[in-house]
């Protein structure tokens, strides 16, 4: 009997506060003596000028204080950003596979390309990125225009490229993101039936992710996929990380419930009405 071909899955991480624990417009205004970046992305956003996780690719672009902007700069600010620890195992996990399982790893994100790669220089191949690019002024190496940005319905653009240059259908994406610009992208995927997981409190984003992991390691997220996708039992997901000389410590399984409780127009007078008599009312 010939066995049966491996499920292949797409997964698609975002990277700024996904695989890292910065801002990459604030990394790049600080080396650029910038103030105030953070009041221009939500004056940006107020507006709906952009879409979201596009505003530093606009401010690059357009705003004076980022004239001059130059290739060299978005790598330095790549240098400089904090990543989630080991990603090196995650990616690593992620190319094995597992009995049954092919995974092919790929970033998508708003944040510049240069920035991506240079962070990720080593662990992630650098075709294996997609950012934003920008064209570069021949003579002056400044920004001179945006070539392309995954933002929003661009980002889905992007994931349904990758699905498309795989073969993979979208029932096997699975998207990683940690905030508000992600929400386009995963409700495209949850639509079609595929993963999403989130790796932060957002309130809005836990509404959609189909799983959350709260953590600073990289290697967390294979929880889900472990348990939700590979069907594997704890104690394997376990001795999975054990294999990589990682511990689960604390493991939390946790359903949170946010409640607000507000005053209705029920009348003190009414509270020894039994509940059959109020609900008929």
């Amino acid at each position: 009997m010939t066995a049966l071909a491996a499920k292949h899955f797409l997964v698609v991480s975002d990277f700024d506060q996904t695989l890292s624990f910065n801002d990459s417009g604030q990394i790049l205004s600080e080396l650029l003596g910038i103030d105030h970046f953070r009041e221009k992305v939500d004056g940006l956003a107020s507006t709906n000028l952009v879409q979201q996780g596009a505003e530093l690719a606009y401010l690059i672009r357009h705003d004076p204080a980022f004239r001059g902007v130059r290739r060299q700069h978005l790598t330095e600010a790549g240098g400089r950003v904090r990543l989630r620890n080991d990603i090196p195992a995650l990616v690593d996990f992620l190319q094995r596979g597992l009995d049954g399982f092919q995974f092919s790893f790929f970033v998508v994100s708003a944040a510049p390309q240069e920035v991506i790669q240079a962070a990720l220089a080593g662990t992630v191949a650098s075709d294996h990125i997609i950012g934003t690019e920008f064209d570069y002024d021949p003579h002056s190496g400044e920004v001179q225009s945006i070539r392309r940005v995954p933002a929003g319905y661009g980002k889905v653009a992007v994931v349904e490229g990758l699905e498309e240059r795989l073969g993979t259908s979208p029932d096997r994406t699975i998207y990683i993101g940690d905030g508000s610009s992600d929400v386009h992208v995963m409700l495209h995927v949850n639509n079609r039936d595929g993963f999403t997981i989130a790796v932060s409190e957002n309130r809005l984003l836990a509404r959609i992710a189909q799983s959350t992991v709260i953590s600073d390691n990289a290697f967390s997220v294979l929880i889900p996929i472990l348990e939700r996708i590979v069907g594997w039992r704890p104690a394997e997901i376990r001795e999975c990380f054990e294999s990589y000389a990682l511990r689960l410590h604390e493991w939390e399984k946790a359903r949170t419930d946010r409640v607000t409780i507000v005053a209705t127009s029920l009348s003190l007078s009414d509270r020894s009405i039994g509940p059959d008599v109020v609900a008929a009312q």
